[in-house]
């Protein structure tokens, strides 16, 4: 009784240390008050405007910052009090809605320190994590994991889709205290690691001996020449010969044209280069292996995940056709709320295909009706074309007795 009592107790520290750090659904008539724009010198910037976009499932919750402007850099970004995720879980949570089916352009976040210059924010600008999707044409489409490590932004190694639909979609970054990650869309687990194993934080644990090298005498070819085999007297003909068919043309001009030569063809006889047989060699010892040191470099580092301080967030992107809608962005070392907080994607995407189902069949309702409109002037046109052809048939009738007349 008294250890199911304690783990009672644990339980309700534990969620009561659970917190959510940052939570803005973007959707505030009044955001413009909370971000700044950036006035970084020598861009120019998009603006955004709060809209639900043209397709989904509430028009006033799921409102959102739109990008407005094609081909603009997109600036913006807010502070919040700071917080270090050591010895915690740290998610990053956000939405996303490339409903312009878009070409070229980034769709993630940036984590700041408190040292930003919110009206300084550009591409150079430092951060702590870089998370979400980015396109460019058919060869990028991935997701963005990326830590700054002493003064180095670090990728993840592996190759992470996105979504490229017009649909809203959930991204979530879950950065854990044990040194591994897992990456989220719509609520679904996508890529997860270790962090040491898939970015190079550190240098490798291992390396090549310096000192090692393979002998000299060491055989590394499984098979060899076989020293018996001998070539064949009658293997060396030639790869061409004069072609015993062809003879000298009638006019050649021996004085003209000199010596007159046969053409030449494939020697049918001819057996290429003579290579002696292969057979296994006694003295194979396998590929050699560089033998492996412990890398005096390398150093382990438990906390590859913590960081010491974070304190804004912001959308620091190039995008070539505008209309991407971002929402629901969330920060919280709460694994389960931020799960609970993804759902409502589902009723969000069911709606916006309801409605662009509705939309793309307006449209080629319409398009029948312009078709049909159409018609009529077609047929008066082929009338009119029947007219042409009856005067036509005419004409030469009454052409011959105007000639008759003149004679």
């Amino acid at each position: 009784m008294k250890a199911f009592l304690a783990c009672c107790l644990l339980a309700v520290v534990s969620l009561g240390f659970a917190e959510i750090l940052f939570n803005d659904k973007l959707n505030d008539a009044d955001w413009e008050s909370n971000w700044v724009y950036s006035e970084h010198p020598g861009k120019e910037f998009g603006k955004f405007v709060l809209t639900a976009g043209n397709i989904y499932n509430d028009a006033e919750a799921d409102k959102g910052l739109k990008t407005s402007q094609d081909a603009r850099f997109y600036a913006i970004s807010r502070k919040f009090p700071p917080f270090s995720n050591k010895g915690k879980d740290l998610v990053i949570q956000f939405a996303v809605k490339h409903e312009q089916n878009i070409d070229c352009g980034g769709g993630y976040v940036k984590l700041f320190n408190c040292a930003l210059d919110q009206k300084d924010l550009h591409g150079e600008s430092p951060y702590e994590i870089m998370f979400g999707p980015d396109i460019c044409g058919p060869g990028t489409k991935k997701v963005h994991v990326i830590f700054s490590y002493k003064d180095k932004n670090i990728l993840v190694n592996k190759d992470i889709r996105c979504k490229d639909d017009v649909y809203t979609h959930f991204y979530t970054l879950i950065v854990k205290p044990d040194n591994t990650y897992e990456v989220l869309i719509d609520n679904e687990k996508i890529e997860s690691g270790s962090l040491e194993e898939d970015f190079d934080f550190l240098p490798p644990k291992k390396i090549k001996d310096p000192e090692a090298k393979k002998p000299e005498d060491w055989e590394d070819n499984p098979t060899i020449d076989d020293p018996e085999d001998t070539k064949p007297e009658d293997w060396d003909k030639p790869a061409t010969i004069p072609d015993p068919e062809a003879t000298k043309p009638a006019d050649w001009d021996t004085e003209m044209d000199g010596e007159w030569e046969p053409p030449l063809i494939d020697n049918p006889e001819y057996k290429g280069e003579w290579k002696p047989k292969q057979i296994d060699n006694p003295n194979y010892k396998g590929p050699w292996i560089h033998p492996e040191i412990d890398n005096p470099d390398y150093t382990p580092d438990s906390e590859l995940y913590a960081r010491k301080e974070i304190c804004a967030i912001g959308f620091d992107l190039w995008q070539v056709k505008a209309g991407t809608v971002f929402s629901n962005v969330l920060i919280s070392d709460d694994l389960a709320e931020a799960k609970a907080a993804a759902e409502i994607v589902k009723d969000m995407q069911a709606g916006e295909k309801k409605m662009k189902e509705a939309q793309d069949a307006e449209e080629s309702k319409k398009v029948e009706e312009e078709a049909k409109k159409s018609a009529p002037a077609d047929d008066e046109d082929e009338d009119e074309d029947e007219d042409e052809d009856e005067d036509a048939k005419k004409a030469p009738s009454d052409e011959p007795a105007e000639e008759h007349d003149e004679l």
